[in-house]
């Protein structure tokens, strides 16, 4: 259901602290820890002694110890030793490629000798001083490609999110998707229109008038296996719409990392990354919030969603024109993992 030879994100790089984490990414449950020179490991989350799970021990001077027995473990699944035994000869267990970018944990669940960290997605924002990034995490029971389509499809922000982003100019605006390579992009240009109560807030925060028609856009990126870049903004009308200065629009890039745990779970990685007034921490902080709102909307929507679709295995679901988006995401996906399974 999902490919295994690609990086995701496992986590953010402050959930992993002095105490290692346990994490299901592909149906593989590994242990995530801080070794010796802080370096990340991703080890399976499988003691070799009874099998207990690593995640619930401790790390000691950059070693994992299991809290079940003592037994310690090195970053490459090798054991150390453990207290009045001989257990070096114990087989390793498995190890994760792992990488630590752009303030996330990124692991490889597939061929370790096919993990090029070069192949990881560039987030040309990360560290740039004109950028601000505020984001979270949610655990949702759905299938990740169910998340793909909802990102892909904006139309539901008319009804999902009426009270924020949601506006009626969305549904009678045509979108346009093309494939790129191997990416897919639909994209959205609604002009002169009222700003929602959202991007109203993004405006106020770029020391904007909010009570002005705007020019507003929604370009989404599929990238497989599982991010979702969304460029968004609204620009004051007759300043040039998308491609505004900086000092007459609110631009920000939705980020969406959607990391399946099972056939029917996510950890669903999300943030607004904004390029005006980076330096306003509060204004990051009422983002972030508002971002929190909505997506929690979206939570909901999901996973009844998918309890639906598990209880009507028999019914297909019916494609429209504005599902074209999630439509070519999901024949990279069928080409990516054909290719994996003909390997």
């Amino acid at each position: 259901m999902f490919p295994k030879n690609a990086w995701y994100v496992a986590s953010t790089s402050t959930e992993i602290d002095s105490k290692p984490l346990g994490r299901k990414i592909c149906g593989e449950s590994i242990v995530f820890y801080r070794g010796e020179e802080n370096r990340v490991a991703a080890l399976e989350d499988f003691c070799p002694h009874r099998g207990a799970p690593l995640s619930l021990g401790r790390v000691i001077e950059g070693k994992l110890v299991c809290g079940y027995h003592g037994l310690e473990m090195g970053c490459e699944g090798k054991t150390i030793s453990m207290p009045g035994q001989r257990v070096r000869g114990f087989p390793a267990i498995r190890s994760y490629p792992v990488v630590e970018r752009y303030g996330f944990i990124w692991v490889w669940p597939g061929e370790a000798a096919l993990a090029d960290p070069a192949k990881i997605q560039h987030l040309n924002w990360h560290g740039d001083p004109e950028w601000a990034f505020g984001g979270g995490m949610f655990h949702i029971q759905c299938d990740y490609r169910l998340m793909i389509d909802n990102l892909m499809d904006l139309t539901h922000e008319t009804y999902v999110h009426a009270s924020t982003i949601g506006q009626k100019e969305i549904d009678e605006t045509p979108c346009k998707t093309v494939v790129e390579g191997e990416q897919v992009v639909t994209s959205r240009f609604m002009n002169n229109i009222m700003p929602p109560p959202f991007w109203q807030m993004a405006l106020r925060g770029n020391h904007l008038a909010d009570d002005v028609p705007v020019d507003r856009w929604q370009i989404c990126r599929f990238t497989p296996p599982s991010s979702v870049m969304i460029e968004v903004g609204v620009a004051h009308v007759g300043k040039g719409g998308y491609d505004a200065p900086a000092d007459s629009k609110a631009y920000s890039v939705v980020v969406d990392f959607i990391t399946p745990e099972t056939e029917t779970s996510i950890w669903y990685f999300w943030g607004m990354a904004r390029k005006f007034n980076p330096q306003d921490k509060a204004l990051t902080a009422s983002i972030c919030e508002g971002q929190r709102k909505i997506f929690s909307e979206d939570l909901e929507m999901l996973e009844r969603q998918q309890k639906n679709i598990l209880a009507h295995p028999e019914r297909a679901l019916l494609m429209l024109n504005i599902d074209t988006g999630g439509v070519q995401s999901r024949k990279l996906l069928d080409k990516m993992m054909a290719l994996e399974q003909a390997a």
